[in-house]
């Protein structure tokens, strides 16, 4: 077992050994060792040496210019200058919240990002001000819509953190997929199949090769397939490219470049600039009372607790799990798959740092 601690200052070390500023290095580290502790493995520090190879392959600005390009009271475009989306996201929910807190809401579309971990991190960064957080991202083409072939949307996830009173904070952070590509990367890593209904071949038939991505296949919308309601996903997909990329001036569909571990590192970039992100703030007493609405959201989420479970399940509000764990791995510690303590081996030998494999 690992201490967020120590793989928290690991990681800093590895992305000031590629040129990241100091309190750079620190906040992107802080966004990958959430990941771990909440539970969303597929996107902690097992995707550090993917954040490595962007920056070998130049598709990564450690020290980016990350500035507003444009803006009205409410609203405003980012440019992340191709620095990390780890940093560029929680800069541009920064300006979101700060917008806020002058007009109501703030509503701000990124371009020329890379992949910014977990969404629901930056959504959350709105719970402290009683706001409500928005996120979402597109991604690299792994997804094929409901009867296609071929591969047009990422996973494309979407997060919502909403305040409460006494109740823990109410956070939904899901993928427009069935499954995010992280849980067939670990699947990988283990050599296991997936469950049917995460992917298809490349000829469009069901599948429970992890490896199908890789091998011409693609994922599936959230849903499965149409009978299941893979158009929902698949609209849902696409709600997010249009905010993440179509508005943003970021690549968008087909063109969204790919994260260092999607199987292939070709660019295609034809029709904007980078990985687009859309994140918004709305503060609550835009609306009603704030500790009005705080009182009422315990109220939502007791009556969601009370509500009969089928026999040997319970009911969860959306969060519960990955706070759950968070408490027991800041206790206890992250265990990492061997195939991760390698790469971070491999990362500390080229860098010249020490990695404890335990």
């Amino acid at each position: 077992m690992y201490q967020a601690d120590y793989l928290q200052r690991f990681t800093e070390d590895v992305f000031k050994s590629i040129g990241c500023p100091d309190d750079q290095a620190a906040l992107a580290a802080e966004v990958l060792v959430s990941a771990d502790l909440r539970g969303i493995d597929s996107h902690g520090i097992a995707r550090l040496a993917g954040y490595v190879r962007l920056y070998d392959h130049g598709r990564l600005n450690p020290t980016p210019n990350i500035q507003v390009v444009h803006e009205t009271p409410s609203t405003a475009v980012v440019d992340g200058d191709r620095g990390l989306g780890l940093v560029v996201a929680p800069k541009a929910m920064q300006i979101a919240i700060e917008k806020a807190e002058k007009v109501g809401s703030g509503w701000i579309s990124v371009r020329n990002s890379n992949h910014f971990g977990i969404a629901g991190y930056h959504a959350m960064m709105a719970l402290e001000k009683d706001m409500i957080g928005w996120t979402m991202t597109n991604a690299a083409p792994l997804v094929t819509p409901t009867f296609s072939l071929d591969k047009m949307l990422g996973t494309n996830p979407l997060a919502v953190a909403v305040p409460t009173q006494d109740e823990p904070a109410f956070v939904a952070d899901f993928a427009s997929t069935a499954v995010a590509y992280g849980k067939f990367e670990i699947l990988q890593r283990k050599g296991l199949p997936a469950p049917l209904g995460w992917a298809q071949d490349a000829n469009g038939e069901p599948t429970t090769d992890s490896n199908a991505v890789k091998s011409g296949g693609g994922l599936l919308p959230l849903g499965s397939d149409r009978e299941h309601g893979s158009h929902k996903g698949y609209g849902l997909g696409a709600i997010v490219d249009i905010l993440s990329g179509v508005l943003s001036g970021a690549n968008y569909g087909p063109w969204v470049p790919p994260f260092a571990t999607a199987g292939f590192m070709a660019v295609q970039e034809r029709v904007g600039q980078g990985t687009g992100h859309f994140l918004g703030a709305m503060r609550v007493d835009g609306f009603r009372p704030a500790d009005e609405f705080k009182s009422h959201m315990d109220n939502w989420i007791r009556a969601f607790r009370k509500a009969r479970a089928v026999e040997g399940k319970q009911v969860l509000i959306p969060g519960d799990p990955e706070r759950e764990t968070e408490a027991l791995r800041r206790q206890e510690g992250i265990d990492l798959l061997p195939p991760v303590v390698q790469s971070l081996s491999e990362l500390a030998q080229r860098f010249g740092l020490e990695f404890e494999v335990q």
